[in-house]
């Protein structure tokens, strides 16, 4: 049998059927698939606009110099002259100057409750709040949280105040419409819209850094307003940019209504920010780190220590386990634990699911209050490089270890309390320097089982390996306190 090399051609109903097929499928699925955009933002910007608000700060800014005499020569005639021309011309608050800026904000109270950012109002002597109706009233503030830039004002309106509500950030998704309403450059009631870009967003501006991400246009003066979802929620508070020039170029961050909202309630119920606390220091779980403790994927919060009759500590969590779980709220990644627990409520009691000993645990831990003025520990000098005589060197990993006694405890600085084996020596080029095990540094663990002498760390080390372990994980006591350090082990 002989085959035709040539393409097959379909005739016109060849074609058309599989499209109609295609078309229908297309069709049956897409309105479940995505929500169509809205034809006009209009409705929706006429309902809003009346509960956003310019803010307008004025603040005295001592020591401004003035007119400035010239300077002249010694017994120069002109010297007099110009001397008593300037003093007779010179503004009589030549010492003082008043700086006005502008912001945004929103109601969310009928009563007269206005929330913005803390940068808006800060170190502003009065503050005034302009409602969409152009009318001024004097705002007092009510708290601020320079943690998480949110501020509370309060006016004294004469009528009922159109309010908005929040809504729940955490059920955005990256694509979703979204509207912000402002003042930027004192332009009052500018719309924009756009779309959430991206979430959980870390641009360094504070220890619970979870932005919203957004193309919406974003100027200055739209700080402390309002980000909208189609609802005519609110769920996020713009506050910042990224722009080289300092205009909008659809790179705009707004803290997610779930952390506004509660730092915003307390703030009126109390006038201050009252955060969750649990006593424990903790730090990312790398590839490593998962490998090592038998995860399937690195995530949660590796805990490094715990504190001593901490809520923790009183709860069973211990340096090694990982956070899995916390109040009921995933721990995708070490950075989101910070914000849970100071999200959770103090006194409560929450449920705590743990990564220990290849298995998931579950405690209870009563939530403390966090000391906002806490002292944080002192960073230590790096001691002295260089082995001593009774190192031993870990061999493939970089490094070498000696026993602790009175001359090592001396030499490196090592603390009565500190127990296990020092680092005496790291190969600059070696894997412990890559995962920044340092001189002086305190091996207290390997395999999360206790050392006591550097022929434990050398011999558990050599023990992982045999038993064919990709990585061995150390417990160190070093400068800023514990941490865990994982290392590949050679061929691991």
């Amino acid at each position: 049998m002989q085959t035709d090399p040539r393409p097959r051609t379909l005739g016109l109903a060849g074609i058309l059927a599989p499209l109609t097929v295609a078309l229908a499928l297309l069709l049956a699925v897409a309105p479940s698939q995505a929500k169509s955009p809205p034809e006009s933002f209009a409705d929706l910007a006429d309902s809003l606009l009346p509960a956003v608000v310019n803010i307008s700060t004025t603040q005295t800014l001592e020591g401004h110099p003035g007119i400035e005499v010239p300077g002249f020569p010694p017994g120069s005639p002109f010297e007099e002259f110009f001397k008593e021309f300037f003093e007779r011309n010179q503004p009589r608050d030549q010492q003082q100057r008043r700086a006005t800026s502008l912001g945004s904000g929103f109601i969310v109270d009928p009563g007269g409750y206005i929330v913005t950012n803390n940068h808006v109002i800060q170190d502003a002597d009065e503050i005034t709040v302009i409602l969409h109706d152009d009318t001024r009233l004097p705002a007092k503030l009510i708290g601020r949280d320079n943690k998480t830039d949110v501020a509370v004002l309060k006016v004294e309106p004469t009528i009922e105040l159109p309010s908005v509500p929040f809504g729940d950030s955490d059920q955005l998704r990256v694509g979703d419409w979204v509207v912000a309403i402002g003042n930027p450059f004192g332009f009052g009631g500018t719309v924009t819209a756009g779309i959430i870009s991206a979430r959980n967003r870390d641009i360094n501006s504070g220890p619970y850094d979870d932005f919203l991400q957004t193309d919406a246009s974003i100027n200055r003066g739209n700080s402390g307003g309002p980000m909208f979802n189609l609802d005519g929620q609110v769920i996020g508070v713009n506050t910042a940019i990224f722009s080289p020039s300092g205009g909008s170029i659809g790179i705009g961050f707004a803290i997610p209504s779930n952390i506004a909202g509660p730092i915003a309630k307390q703030l009126i119920e109390t006038g201050s920010v009252q955060r969750g606390w649990i006593g424990v220091r903790i730090q990312e779980v790398t590839k490593e780190i998962a490998d090592t403790l038998g995860l399937k994927e690195p995530r949660g919060a590796l805990v490094a220590s715990v504190i001593d009759e901490g809520p923790a500590a009183d709860a069973g969590i211990r340096a090694g386990d990982v956070i899995m779980e916390f109040a009921g709220r995933t721990v995708e990644e070490m950075r989101r634990l910070p914000r849970i627990v100071a999200d959770t409520k103090v006194g409560e009691t929450a449920e705590v699911k743990v990564w220990r000993e290849n298995k998931e645990r579950t405690l209870s831990v009563k939530v403390g209050a966090l000391d906002e003025g806490e002292a944080q520990m002192a960073a230590q000098d790096e001691p002295a490089k260089g082995a001593t005589p009774q190192s031993q060197k870990v061999e493939g990993l970089g490094f070498s270890v000696a026993g602790i006694d009175e001359a090592t405890r001396e030499r490196f600085e090592i603390g009565p309390e500190s127990k296990g084996a020092v680092v005496t020596e790291v190969d600059a080029a070696g894997p412990a320097a890559e995962k920044g095990l340092r001189v002086g540094d305190v091996i207290v663990e390997v395999s999360q089982e206790e050392v006591t002498k550097a022929s434990d760390v050398t011999a558990k080390i050599k023990a992982a390996k045999d038993a064919g372990r990709k990585s061995v994980l150390l417990l160190v006591e070093g400068e800023g306190g514990m941490r865990f350090v994982a290392l590949r082990l050679p061929n691991g």
